[in-house]
């Protein structure tokens, strides 16, 4: 009965007791939340585009960034070491197009999904012998990005009912609104411009869209090109949370339980899931971690996905496959 207590009573007495700390806590999952539908995003780009799962996606996140970082590193300003780092995503998007997805058209997922894979553990080889496997430091203030922190007492929400003080860090802010504009500029590129249409088209059927007229060669290199600004824009603000290091791959991979939980063709789905998954395992790590030792934000978010394919294996947003026999 005592540990029944301790599970389901106790954390939310915690939060009624101090709402001040529980603000605190929403708003560092909300980031998290955010960056986590960002990263998810390129993921979603690449499934509508070929319909299958970009496994490189993660190493995309840290090769963008690493890139940046090491052109300022050899003298190049950081706003021309960004530009530089947009073309070298747009080489990779060639690339990608070039030598792998033209001569995998109407090949089965699972080719795609090797091909993935593939290029990742390139990406990797390829980023240690010109990078190396240091962490590097985020060139967040050549990049304009904010620093420092803002904190406010709101009268009422401390201990017994006094003043809190919730402190809201700068990064994070403008870490939770570019994220917000790419989402939103991506829903509507998806749903209002032909080029959207199209690649809806593309996952469904390569053969139909090419029979209407569709380049499959030109949607492809679009849409890795933008997975690739998504993945620039991804390592810039985890990097400048954290440092830049190829263990940026690790949290790119949390992407999956956001996948899961609202669809791999939705963009309101990586919203959501990212939304849940973010405040999920900042609450639970919090408030439920220390009945379990900690640890509990490095696992929740698959335990989550694992209860969601359990019960709603498509996602919130996603379609459900009827297969007819």
């Amino acid at each position: 009965m005592d540990i029944l207590h301790q599970v389901l009573i106790d954390p939310f007495v915690q939060m009624g007791s101090q709402p001040d700390f529980l603000i605190q806590v929403l708003w560092e999952g909300f980031v998290g939340g955010v960056l986590y539908a960002l990263i998810a995003l390129g993921f979603v780009l690449i499934f509508k585009a070929s319909g299958v799962f970009n496994f490189a996606q993660g190493i995309m996140v840290v090769f963008a960034a690493l890139s940046l970082v090491g052109l300022h590193e050899a003298g190049v300003p950081g706003w021309l070491a960004l530009i530089l780092t947009i073309a070298v995503m747009g080489v990779l998007a060639l690339a990608v197009e070039g030598l792998i997805m033209r001569h995998l058209v109407n090949q089965p997922d699972i080719i795609l999904l090797m091909a993935t894979i593939g290029l990742t553990f390139f990406l990797i080889g390829f980023g240690e012998f010109i990078f190396g496997g240091e962490p590097k430091v985020m060139i967040t203030g050549e990049l304009g990005l904010p620093t420092g922190s803002t904190a406010f007492e709101p009268p009422g929400l401390g201990r017994d009912g006094g003043p809190g003080l919730v402190i809201l860090q700068h990064i994070d802010i403008a870490a939770a609104v570019i994220a917000i504009l790419m989402v939103a500029t991506l829903a509507l590129f998806f749903n209002r411009t032909r080029i959207g249409r199209a690649l809806r088209a593309v996952a469904d059927d390569h053969q139909a869209a090419l029979s209407v007229g569709i380049s499959l060669n030109q949607i492809w290199v679009i849409v890795w090109f933008a997975a690739g600004i998504v993945a620039l824009a991804t390592g810039i603000m985890w990097g400048a949370r954290s440092d830049v290091s190829f263990a940026l791959e690790i949290i790119a991979f949390k992407a999956l339980p956001v996948l899961i939980l609202g669809g791999f063709t939705s963009v309101a789905g990586a919203i959501v899931g990212g939304l849940i998954i973010g405040i999920g395992e900042k609450l639970g790590e919090i408030y439920w971690g220390p009945l379990v030792g900690g640890g509990i934000e490095s696992w929740l978010a698959y335990v989550i996905a694992l209860i969601f394919l359990l019960f709603r294996p498509q996602g919130l947003f996603g379609e459900k496959i009827i297969e007819r026999v």
